[in-house]
């Protein structure tokens, strides 16, 4: 796949979805299932992620075309300073990601981190990288979603690194994105909206969805918290405040072809992503996962490295943190105190061994990938060489992290 991909070139989508279908036949999957199990996958992206991915796309062109997007780069970089944008990326990310899902939240802040890269003229690469780890770092470690400071750290040093090797296709330095200077852009749109309207297509939704998961860890689910929560129906409640702001600015004469133009945009990515969900459900539908469950004993004797090396199997072979986290816990709990692992620090250890290996690593059959690949502006390519290196860096980082705490305790 990884071949098709960057040196034949051909198209991501043909790529991943021949290598699902011949895994599909190599692996022994009975024929008469192959396509229920393709269409199982593709569907299964298209309803966790796909309307997100749409929607999130509406909030962020609404807001780039009323100039709230410029707004909330100007608030983040007089509260970072113009010189740490990735800084400011990274932090956010880790915060959002705390009650919502990484590519949820990725596409949420996507647009103030487009909006950053204009305003402060600094690497796209390395910014898409910070939001991305941030994301991902509280994503596997930090519930409701299933952090150490050391894996920040690393993943912030490492997007400092990787943004000045690669090059997106949105840089500050290409020649049509250097065209008018920011403060030419900003003029362009005459008066930017308040901080407060401009925030709130993106703040109002994340608010909704950690309200729902507050209750939900409480025990308790009102009915109107569940809906509102719901990452569909905050993000519609996001669209419905960035058709406001759109209104507000006297623009709404564009909104059909806004609406328009953006549906073209994300066409690509959402197939694409699909695709990748096709290749994750092909794996888990092969033996892999009970070959790997069986065959766990000969990692028992490596200590806190075989819940991480275990969840770091998994997460590479299916793509999704979340069955490599539950798999992984589930093939671990009987096993603690036959391991070792008797008092409560143990488990806490286990538990972010299993996080870390559980973000080892986002590649081609990982959604996540896709979505962080497409709307950072990269190719294929670029995004084996920041993205699945990235995730790399930090899972090794969280695992050294948990090797320390469990020296000196």
């Amino acid at each position: 796949m990884i071949v098709a991909i960057s040196k034949w070139k051909i198209h991501p989508f043909l790529s991943i979805m021949s290598v699902s279908l011949l895994l599909a036949i190599v692996a022994g999957i009975d024929l008469a299932q192959i396509a229920d199990v393709i269409g199982a996958g593709f569907s299964g992206t298209f309803t966790s992620i796909g309307i997100v991915i749409i929607l999130g796309a509406m909030v962020g062109t609404l807001l780039e075309k009323t100039g709230a997007a410029l707004k909330m780069a100007d608030c983040v970089v007089k509260l970072v300073g113009k010189k740490h944008p990735e800084a400011a990326m990274i932090i956010m990310g880790w915060i959002v990601s705390i009650p919502v899902f990484c590519d949820s939240g990725f596409v949420i802040l996507n647009p103030i981190r487009k909006a950053l890269v204009q305003r402060t003229r600094k690497s796209s690469v390395a910014c898409t990288v910070a939001l991305s780890m941030g994301l991902y770092i509280s994503h596997c470690f930090i519930p409701p979603t299933p952090g150490p400071i050391l894996p920040l750290i690393a993943g912030y040093i490492f997007a400092l690194f990787i943004g000045k090797k690669v090059k997106a296709k949105d840089e500050p330095t290409n020649a049509e994105a250097i065209g008018q200077t920011y403060e030419e852009l900003v003029a362009s749109y005459g008066k930017l909206p308040g901080a407060v309207m401009s925030f709130a297509p993106i703040v109002v939704p994340i608010i909704l969805m950690g309200v729902a998961s507050a209750f939900s860890m409480a025990g308790s689910n009102p009915a109107i918290i569940v809906f509102l929560g719901k990452p569909i129906i905050a993000l519609a409640v996001g669209l419905i405040l960035g058709v406001i702001l759109m209104a507000q600015s006297g623009k709404m004469g564009e909104f059909y072809a806004l609406t328009d133009d953006t549906l073209k945009t994300v066409g690509p990515i959402l197939f694409v992503t699909a695709a990748g969900g096709v290749l994750g459900k092909v794996i888990a539908t092969t033996d892999l996962v009970n070959f790997i469950t069986a065959h766990a004993a000969t990692l028992e004797s490596l200590g806190l490295l075989f819940p991480f090396l275990l969840a770091a199997i998994l997460k590479t072979a299916q793509g999704s943190s979340t069955v490599a986290i539950t798999t992984s816990a589930g093939i671990i709990a009987p096993l603690m105190m036959t391991l070792g692992f008797a008092t409560p620090l143990d488990a806490a250890l286990v538990v972010v061994a299993i996080g870390a290996g559980a973000m080892t690593v986002s590649h081609a059959n990982d959604s996540y990938f896709w979505v962080v690949t497409n709307f950072g502006e990269m190719e294929p390519q670029d995004g084996y060489k920041t993205q699945t290196l990235g995730t790399l860096i930090i899972g090794i980082a969280a695992i050294i992290n948990v090797l320390i705490v469990s020296a000196i305790f």
